[in-house]
């Protein structure tokens, strides 16, 4: 049905001007800002910076004459997108705080630990990582638990440091890609107007080959470490405090069982999510003597450990509601952000810069790939740098007859896989941080992380997984283009 309403730009946003300086602006002086942030004040927290970049587009809003209003509407109705993902990410938290007290994440790591010697120590680290990040829905959850612990154990094995960050990135972001807990997989395809499970499915080709290869690279890798000469005794005794505070058995892993179940079963990530805590509250109170108002403390604060194991306390000291706030926010402010851009126009102008470049499929997915990294490099926010390049390209998949699981897939391979390879990136400062390890000494060795890129492109110059859809009907119009009204 055709839509006789004239267009209305303080309600529906404008597009480009006369000036495509003053169009994109805002954005470049918000990327200015975020530099010295990180740079100068060596403060990786964007928070605030995009905060500013939000009151300076609307000062450039005043100063062209145009309505605070419309701006305002349009980043609430953006910031509305997120709110499946942001209520996702609180599941989360007390997700991971349920399943420590119910002692499933003990049963993992204390199992898992039995697997280990140098040989197929980093093979695997990677497979322990995958399994704990699809599990839980964060990558920064598992790197910062389990990865920590094997920082630890690899070097105790003799495995250079380089190598261990390389497995436990790659594993952990893998996993945090594939979830349908994590906060990444759902709000890319919110933003781009895509199923969830459609996103999942679609990201598939490009990130099942990714992981097998880096699987195989770190089996060759540990051919050269022998298994002769080696004191597992830090594995023992950390095994040894986890069975000396915690009741493990089969029925601790249910939990895990009951979200891997669900997923299987492509039910809602909401629910998924909070069953897996519902259960493992249950276990914790049968199983391991944790009282009613204890679990309600873990679920809103999450866990202290205090077992006098410093491995092991560290390591389980995690979840509640209140440690997703940091995380909440910053969505909440570059999805705000993001908002602010499309009324003012800047992503318009930009759209309309590429509608005249990009002609081919394979154009259409450099195109998504640099305005992922530019975003990722400039910016350093992994929430703007998903949820921008969505919101911008969109629309020109449809145009060109592509589905849009073609674009959130390019966007998560070029974004959530590659923010640990980035120094100044939300990802690789938080990962160097965490380890103890420089992101450029670790990153060649994140094998999945940049191979699945990789496979992308290779895919794309072959015409390969990249699925069709009819075109849109009308070109594109990028001056009048209302596309967020159809959220």
């Amino acid at each position: 049905m055709i839509d006789d309403k004239p267009h209305d730009p303080a309600d529906d946003g404008y597009g480009p001007s006369s000036s495509f300086l003053l169009d994109i602006a805002p954005l470049v002086l918000t990327a200015m800002i975020l530099m010295v942030q990180f740079f100068i004040f060596k403060d990786f927290t964007p928070h605030i910076p995009l905060a500013c970049g939000i009151l300076i587009t609307g000062l450039f809003m005043k100063m062209r004459g145009r309505d605070w209003q419309g701006m305002e509407e349009r980043f609430l109705k953006v910031i509305k997108i997120g709110l499946p993902a942001m209520i996702i990410l609180m599941g989360v938290g007390m997700l991971i705080g349920s399943w420590i007290i119910a002692g499933t994440v003990p049963t993992i790591l204390y199992y898992g630990f039995s697997i280990f010697s140098p040989s197929s120590f980093l093979f695997s680290v990677c497979i322990i990582c995958a399994i704990i990040s699809v599990a839980t829905g964060t990558s920064w959850g598992t790197v910062g638990t389990v990865g920590l612990a094997m920082m630890g154990i690899g070097m105790g094995l003799g495995i250079p440091a380089h190598f261990t960050g390389g497995a436990i990135v790659s594993g952990a972001f893998f996993g945090d890609k594939m979830s349908p807990l994590s906060d990444t997989t759902n709000l890319t395809p919110a933003a781009a107007g895509v199923e969830l499970w459609d996103h999942i499915k679609g990201m598939l080709p490009t990130t099942v080959p990714a992981m097998i290869t880096a699987l195989a690279l770190y089996a060759w890798i540990g051919m050269g470490y022998g298994d002769d000469s080696i004191d597992l005794s830090s594995i023992q005794a950390l095994q040894t405090n986890l069975a000396d505070n915690y009741n493990l058995s089969v029925i601790t892993l249910l939990p895990a069982l009951v979200v891997v179940i669900a997923a299987v079963m492509k039910m809602p990530a909401i629910p998924t999510v909070l069953g897996g805590v519902v259960v493992a509250s249950v276990i914790a109170f049968f199983m391991q003597g944790v009282g009613v108002s204890d679990i309600f403390n873990v679920l809103q604060n999450g866990f202290v450990s205090e077992t006098g194991f410093e491995v092991v306390d560290k390591l389980l000291s995690k979840g509640g509601v209140m440690s997703m706030t940091w995380v909440i926010t910053l969505t909440i402010f570059a999805l705000a952000f993001v908002g602010s851009l499309e009324h003012y126009g800047t992503l318009k102008a930009i759209m309309a810069k590429i509608d005249k470049a990009v002609k081919s499929r394979i154009g259409l997915i450099l195109t998504t790939y640099a305005s992922v990294l530019g975003v990722g490099t400039l910016i350093g926010d992994v929430y703007t740098t998903l949820v921008l390049p969505g919101r911008l390209l969109k629309d020109k998949y449809k145009e060109m007859g592509y589905k849009r699981t073609t674009l959130t897939r390019s966007i998560e391979d070029s974004g959530t896989l590659l923010s640990p390879l980035i120094p100044w990136n939300m990802g690789g400062s938080f990962v160097a941080a965490t380890l103890g390890i420089a992101t450029l000494t670790y990153a060649p060795f994140a094998f999945a992380c940049w191979l699945s890129p990789l496979f992308g492109l290779l895919w794309a110059f072959l015409d390969k997984f990249i699925p069709r859809e009819e075109p849109s009907v009308e070109k594109l119009d990028t001056a009048t283009s209302t596309s967020i009204s159809d959220v």
